[in-house]
């Protein structure tokens, strides 16, 4: 698979501002969807800046089959361009403004009713729930409850409260401990935003699991260029590996004109230093004990994203170290154990473990500005995107491009 390029656009970089995204879990802790904005935070412009990173992608889906949602202002619902939005996998987030009148309100529900029309879903946070907006509530496909306003012992009320109001489903957002998670999904709330997920979790058994030693192997061989028959044996024990990395190489795309039938082919048409890349995907779907699988998920955004920015500047073994860096720069979560002590059973190139363990290196203002991506730490974004050059233009194309790659893999 050759890495992409963005599209070259009129406006000037200044006028691009960059998207961020805030994954949506459900109780399995797979990712359900995103929550897109824009960075430095300004919520009424969120819309904005994802219609204008469609527009470049020429196409309406955000992130594949998963579920989008996007902040709208209330006063800018008209203005929305909907027709490049799929209604099937958007959700319009809708704050209920303070210090509303009567005729804000109605004019509001107006809106709001013309938007569901369309076939849009609407997500509003726990302002809905004041008596003022009652004509709103029966709207709602989703109610958020940010967990940083919400004290312990008054959970179990206000997600009760948010039930009662009508059909919706209830999002924990803000949801940055596991104790959070633990304490909402409790009282039965299934979706949950945040970057609780993607910590490291207290694991008491520290070892390898017998899946994730034979990928470890697999990566090694594949890495010192090992005779194929020893790989085939190590990959023979493991049969749902095997057919689990041979689905990734043909669902993902190389552009190859025949299906990839076992690995000795795999290897016969990518070569060895292709192939290396795929098998640290593997790592993954392996789902050890107590990691989340949506820290699988955000690992290989991590490594397409980093791939497409490198490939703007870099060379294409340059571009397979970054897309490692970013699949196991979430290894000591997926393990269950320190990054330093995950990465030391793994023949890795120097430039890998630079970035990953020094935060030094080529590689290391591609992962710092991946990071961002998900933290909306402006901040580091600038300052990742000017050290490497790049434009808020070409991240969010990327971005997007990631997110899409990403959900394919997935299903």
């Amino acid at each position: 698979m050759s890495a992409e390029h963005a599209p070259a656009i009129d406006a000037p970089p200044e006028a691009i501002s960059a998207l961020s995204r805030q994954a949506i879990v459900d109780e399995r802790r797979a990712v359900y969807g995103y929550a897109l904005f824009e960075q430095p935070r300004d919520r009424a412009n969120d819309s904005t800046v994802v219609l204008d990173a469609l527009s470049d992608s020429g196409s309406n889906a955000v992130a594949g089959e998963k579920v989008v949602f996007i902040h709208c202002a209330l006063e800018n619902l008209d203005a929305l361009h909907l027709d490049l939005l799929d209604p099937a996998k958007v959700v319009l987030e809708v704050d209920a403004p303070d210090g509303s009148s009567e005729e804000d309100i109605e004019r509001g529900r107006a809106a709001l009713v013309k938007i569901r029309a369309a076939g849009f879903r609407l997500a509003f946070g726990p302002a809905v729930l004041e008596p003022a907006f009652a004509s709103w509530r029966p709207m709602a496909a989703f109610i958020k409850l940010e967990m940083n306003r919400i004290p312990p012992d008054q959970a179990e009320r206000v997600v009760k409260a948010a039930r009662a109001s009508g059909k919706a489903e209830v999002v924990a957002e803000q949801v940055d401990t596991v104790e959070q998670y633990e304490l909402m999904k409790r009282f039965g709330v299934k979706l949950f935003q945040g970057q609780w997920f993607s910590q490291p979790s207290a694991i008491s058994d520290k070892s390898v699991q017998a899946s994730q030693a034979t990928i470890i192997q697999l990566i090694n061989l594949v890495r010192r260029e090992a005779d194929l028959d020893e790989i085939e044996d190590v990959i023979k024990r493991d049969p749902t590996l095997s057919f689990k990395l041979l689905r990734m190489i043909n669902s993902c795309g190389f552009g190859l004109s025949v299906e990839i039938t076992s690995f000795r082919h795999a290897v016969m048409i990518l070569g060895m230093n292709r192939l290396f890349r795929w098998a640290t995907l593997l790592m993954t779907i392996s789902r050890p004990g107590g990691a989340a699988p949506a820290a699988g998920t955000t690992a290989v955004v991590r490594g397409r994203l980093m791939e497409l920015l490198a490939a703007e500047l870099m060379p294409q073994e340059d571009c397979d170290n970054a897309f490692v860096v970013g699949v196991f720069s979430l290894l000591d979560t997926m393990l269950g154990m320190p990054l330093e002590q995950a990465l030391g059973s793994v023949t890795l190139p120097e430039p890998v473990l630079d970035a990953l363990l020094r935060n030094e290196g080529q590689l290391a203002p591609f992962l710092a500005l991946t990071k961002a991506c998900e933290t909306g730490d402006d901040v580091a974004f600038a300052k990742a995107c000017d050290e490497l050059q790049l434009s808020n233009h070409q991240v969010n194309w990327a971005h997007l491009q990631a997110l899409m790659w990403a959900d394919q893999l997935d299903r």
